[in-house]
């Protein structure tokens, strides 16, 4: 009878040996590089935190030798980078299908230049819903990781027992953890880097500022939060100002939604509603009006 310590680790040897052919190096940065995946033909993401040069990017590939990378665009708010590097010969990579759970094994895979591909093995240590990052970003699933992220390991794949990936590694979004951006916040961030070469995000052209409504005002109004956004400052000529939002006006909803933090603010400034109208409601002079406000995009200078 086969010991089982020695089919688990002939297992994930597999699994790692099925995976490795698509995971590069990437010199993007002084002193250290980071890893990156093979993603579609020719198509390779990263870690965007461990880009810090956007020129002169090469990538150690598998079985030896350096090829040159361009870097197509960056998004900061999932970090995620992009670059292209053409007649790649190694293998795109293998996607997961499967339900991720907790408790699911899971390995990070590097590549150095020095000492090839290297992994490490941990769990799937939590999974929720979808979440916005500290940068800003929206990310379709939350995926913590109980495994250790090595230097050089960010921008690399984490897999599961089949050697197929799950997301890409990354230090850059939580202090306590390695997070995997998911494949399918990945598949969306690529496509619009591949087509417009930056992220659309929106923006209202107001400057925001919690604040506390009078319980009996509140009650008056019949609002269902206790509070709001003030509006600090409005941008001149901005989305806002246009729709004829004045300093002072306390945003309570967007679209039928309550508004109590600036955090609330933001499900209106994904990518899919530049462009859009969205209703907003205001407390003006202790009384509520609406104002229709068109979503711009944030001009690039203030990403």
């Amino acid at each position: 009878m086969e010991n089982p310590l020695v089919a688990l680790s002939n297992e994930l040897a597999a699994a790692v040996d099925h995976a490795a052919s698509s995971i590069v190096t990437v010199n993007a940065r002084p002193r250290m590089a980071s890893s990156g995946v093979h993603w579609r033909q020719g198509v390779i993401v990263t870690a965007e935190h461990t880009v810090k040069h956007d020129e002169e990017i090469t990538l150690a590939v598998p079985g030896g030798g350096s090829v040159p990378a361009t870097l197509v665009g960056r998004d900061p708010g999932t970090d995620l980078a992009v670059l292209k590097a053409d007649n790649l010969k190694n293998p795109v990579a293998d996607f997961v299908q499967d339900k991720i759970q907790p408790g699911n094994l899971a390995l990070v895979l590097g590549r150095s230049a020095d000492s090839g591909v290297n992994a490490t093995m941990g769990v799937i240590s939590a999974v929720s819903g979808a979440w916005r990052t500290w940068r800003g970003g929206m990310m379709d699933q939350y995926i913590r990781l109980d495994a250790t992220l090595y230097p050089g390991s960010s921008g690399g794949a984490v897999i599961n027992t089949q050697g197929k990936v799950l997301g890409i590694a990354t230090s850059g979004l939580s202090r306590i953890a390695g997070l995997a951006v998911p494949v399918s916040t990945i598949n969306r961030v690529v496509e619009e880097l591949l087509t417009k070469g930056h992220i659309s995000r929106g923006y209202l052209g107001l400057g925001l500022q919690p604040i506390a409504i009078p319980e009996a005002l509140a009650k008056q109004l019949k609002l269902t939060a206790p509070g709001g956004v003030i509006a600090l400052s409005v941008e001149p000529s901005g989305p806002s100002e246009r729709a004829g939002l004045m300093i002072g006006d306390i945003l309570v909803a967007l679209n039928g939604k309550p508004v109590q933090d600036t955090d609330d603010v933001q499900s209106v400034l994904e990518p899919s509603f530049v462009g859009k109208p969205v209703k907003a409601t205001l407390v003006r002079g202790g009384a509520l009006t609406e104002a229709s406000i068109t979503i711009a995009e944030r001009p690039r200078r203030a990403e």
